[in-house]
This record gives structure tokens, C-alpha cells and sequence, in this order.
């Protein structure tokens, strides 16, 4: 779904399965296709976690290209409490994410919820 028909579509595909309501911003357009995949998985492993631990009512994933990059920003409405240093996981989506000289942060604090923000320039792939 992915290759073919972009992350809007592969999002929607994602969220459609979730056992909680998730509201998804659409790009509106193609991105290249190793920020796609990485923009994909970080959404897939935030919800997977959403699902498996924030004990969330529902979550949000925000998606934008702004000023030369693509933000993607996961938020749930769960316990927080997620820590990237001490999950495989979220170590693995910062690794992808740095691997396209992007960034990649979580905001959990205990009660308040699940913030996964990743940030990646659209120029490390030549794409504007």
C-alpha cells in the first residue's frame, strides 16, 4: 500500500485497523519514498504502543511538510510514562529517522499522554 499508493493511503489503511478512533492529517502528496518508510513506521510503532500500553481512549497523528521538512507529531490521550530510552522500539524509530539527518522526541510525562514528534528534511533525499 505504501509504494503504491503513498502514506496518506498507508496511514489510513493503519488506522482503520486500530482498536481506538484516530484522526489523521493528510499530506495530500508523495514524499520520497525512504521518507514515506520512515514517516510509515513511526506512526505504525507510536500506535502499536498507543494500543499495547498508553491504555488511551484515542490518539491524533499529525502530518505536515513544513519549511523543507515533514513533521510527523503522534499523540494519545493515555497514562505517558514511555521512556525511548528503555524501549527497542522507539530507539528504532530514532535510529531511522537519524539515519535521514532527521530528529525524533517523545513527551510522556506520567497521566499526560504520549507525544512522538519526528522531524525529517525533505533535502536529504533532493526532494523540495
Amino acid at each position: 500500500m505504501l509504494t503504491d499508493r503513498g502514506l496518506d493511503a498507508a496511514l489510513e489503511t493503519l488506522v482503520a485497523r486500530a482498536p481506538l478512533p484516530i484522526e489523521v492529517d493528510k499530506l495530500g502528496r508523495r514524499l520520497p519514498e525512504a521518507i514515506e518508510a520512515a514517516a510509515y513506521y513511526v506512526v505504525s510503532e507510536s500506535i502499536a504502543n498507543v494500543v499495547k500500553h498508553a491504555q488511551a481512549s484515542c490518539a491524533r497523528v499529525g502530518n505536515r511538510a513544513k519549511n523543507g521538512s515533514v513533521v510527523i507529531d503522534v499523540r494519545d490521550d493515555g497514562v505517558g510514562g514511555a521512556d525511548a530510552a528503555t524501549g527497542s522500539g522507539l530507539r528504532g524509530l530514532s535510529d531511522r529517522v537519524e539515519a535521514l539527518d532527521g530528529r525524533l522526541s517523545v513527551e510522556s510525562p506520567p497521566g499526560g499522554g504520549t507525544r512522538v514528534l519526528a522531524q525529517i528534511p525533505l533535502a536529504h533525499s533532493g526532494a523540495q
